[in-house]
C-alpha cells in the first residue's frame, strides 16, 4: 500500500533559505563591500576630486552602515525581514547610481548615506537573522554556506564592475547592477524570506518534534537587561575580539595587493588575492561542517586568528623577496578571512539567551564595522614608515583579538558540566 501524495512530508525549507541567503550575500558584499574601493577610483577619475575627499565618503558609507545595523532587530519588528531586505537593496541601488553621477561633493555624501544604509540589510547581521530561525544544531554549516556568498561576491563583482564600467560607463553599470539586484532580492523576499518555520509547519533543522530533545532542556543563560549587556564580560570580549580581528584583516587586505605588485606584477598579484578568497571559503566551510556541537567556539576563533598571525609572520619574514613564502603567507592569512565574520555569531549562539542573541549579533557587527572603516587609514600611516610595519601592526592587533576571545571564555567549576548547544541560546 502506498501513501497518498497529500501525506508526503514536504522537504525541509531551511536549505532553500540558505541558498537564497547565499545569493543575497553575493549582492550585498559585491555591491556594498567590494564596490566602494572601485567607486572611489571611478569618482576620482571622473571628477578630479582628491582621494582624501572621496575616501571620506567611503568611510561615511561604512560608519552609517554601523549605525543602521545596530537597529536592524527593531526594523525587522516594525517592517518585517522581507520589507527591510528589499528596501535595503533599493537604497543600495539608488545610492550607487548617486556615486556614478555626483558632480558636487554633497551629492557624493548623500549617495554614501544611501549605500551605507542599504547594504547592511544584506550584510552579516542580516544573513544571521534570516538563517537563525531555521537551524540550531546545523547552524554552523548553514551560516558558513550562506556567508560564502560574501566571498563569492568579491570574486564575481570586483572584475564585473571593472568590465561593465569599461564597456558602458559608471552610470550605466550602476543601472544594470542596481536593477538586477533589486529584482533578484525582491523575488527572494517573496518566494523565500517571507516564509518561516511556523508558517510552513516545520521545525529547526527539519527535525520531528519528538527529536527536538534540546528544546526541552533548561537554559543556563538568563536574559540580560539592555543596560547590563554593555557590562557583560562575554559581550564586551566578543565585540572587542570581532572588531579587532576585522580591523587587522581589512587594514592588511587594503594594502596587500599594492605591496605584492612590485614582487609579482599586477596580474599575478590579482590571482594571489583571488587565492586568498578561495582560502577564505575553504576555511569557513571546513569549520562550519566539521566543528563539533560541543566545541569551545572561542578557542576555534582564536585558532583561526592564530593561523592568520602565522600568515602575517610568514609575509613579514619574506621581506618582499621570497616569493614562495609570500604565497604561503597570503594563503594562510586567507584561511581565516571568512571565519572572522561567521564565528562570532556562532559564539553568541552558545553564550547568550535566544532573546539576547538577536541584540548581540547586530551590535557586534555594528561595532566591528565602525572600527574597520578606519582601518585602511591607520594601516596607510603605518605603511609610510615601512611596508613591514603593516604586517607588524596586523600581528599585534590580531594577538589582541585572540586575548579578548580567550579572556571571555565562560568560567565553570573544576569538573563541572560543559555547556552545550542543548542548554543555551535556542531554548525557548
Amino acid at each position: 500500500m502506498t501513501s497518498s501524495p497529500a501525506s508526503k512530508k514536504p522537504p525541509f525549507f531551511g536549505w532553500r533559505v540558505v541558498t537564497a541567503t547565499f545569493i543575497l550575500a553575493i549582492f550585498g558584499w559585491g555591491v556594498g563591500f567590494y564596490g566602494p574601493p572601485i567607486y572611489l577610483q571611478m569618482v576620482v577619475q571622473r571628477t578630479g576630486w582628491s582621494v582624501t575627499l572621496v575616501s571620506t565618503a567611503v568611510t561615511l558609507h561604512f560608519l552609517v552602515g554601523a549605525a543602521v545595523v545596530a537597529n536592524l532587530p527593531r526594523l525587522y519588528r516594525l517592517l518585517s525581514v522581507p520589507v527591510v531586505t528589499v528596501t535595503g537593496a533599493a537604497f543600495l541601488a539608488v545610492g550607487v547610481g548617486g556615486w556614478s553621477v555626483a558632480d558636487q561633493p554633497w551629492h557624493l555624501f548623500a549617495a554614501a548615506l544611501l549605500t551605507g544604509t542599504g547594504w547592511v540589510a544584506m550584510g552579516a547581521a542580516a544573513v544571521n537573522a534570516i538563517i537563525s530561525p531555521w537551524f540550531i544544531r546545523s547552524r554552523p554549516a548553514a551560516l558558513s554556506m550562506a556567508y560564502n556568498g560574501a566571498s563569492v561576491g568579491g570574486v564575481i563583482f570586483s572584475p564585473l564592475w571593472v568590465m561593465l564600467i569599461a564597456s558602458s560607463g559608471f552610470s550605466q553599470a550602476a543601472f544594470i547592477v542596481g536593477i538586477s539586484m533589486v529584482a533578484t532580492v525582491a523575488a527572494l523576499a517573496v518566494l523565500v524570506f517571507s516564509k518561516s518555520p511556523e508558517t510552513l509547519g516545520q521545525s529547526p533543522d527539519g527535525l520531528q518534534p519528538g527529536q527536538l530533545v534540546s528544546r526541552t532542556a533548561p537554559s543556563l543563560a538568563a536574559t540580560l537587561p539592555r543596560g547590563l549587556l554593555w557590562r557583560d564580560r562575554r559581550f564586551i570580549t566578543l565585540a572587542v575580539g570581532m572588531a579587532a580581528g576585522l580591523f587587522a584583516q581589512i587594514g592588511l587586505l587594503a594594502h596587500l595587493f599594492s605591496i605584492m605588485v612590485p614582487v609579482f606584477g599586477s596580474q599575478t598579484a590579482g590571482l594571489l588575492m583571488g587565492g586568498a578568497t578561495l582560502s577564505a571559503i575553504a576555511g569557513r566551510t571546513s569549520i562550519g561542517w566539521l566543528m563539533p556541537i560541543s566545541a569551545d567556539r572561542r578557542l576555534i576563533a582564536s585558532a583561526s586568528y592564530g593561523v592568520q598571525i602565522i600568515g602575517s609572520l610568514t609575509l613579514l619574514a619574506a621581506g618582499g623577496e621570497t616569493t614562495a613564502a609570500m604565497i604561503v603567507g597570503v594563503l594562510l592569512f586567507g584561511l581565516g578571512i571568512g571565519n572572522a565574520t561567521s564565528l562570532p555569531p556562532l559564539i553568541a549562539q552558545v553564550e547568550f539567551n535566544k532573546a539576547d542573541v538577536s541584540r548581540v549579533v547586530p551590535l557586534i557587527v555594528a561595532l566591528s564595522q565602525a572600527a574597520y572603516a578606519l582601518a585602511p587609514a591607520l594601516f596607510g600611516i603605518a605603511r609610510t614608515i615601512a611596508d613591514p610595519a603593516v604586517f607588524l601592526l596586523a600581528i599585534a592587533i590580531q594577538c589582541f583579538a585572540v586575548t579578548a576571545f580567550l579572556y571571555g571564555r565562560p568560567k565553570r567549576p573544576f569538573g563541572g558540566p560543559k555547556r552545550t548547544i542543548n542548554q543555551v541560546s535556542d531554548v525557548p
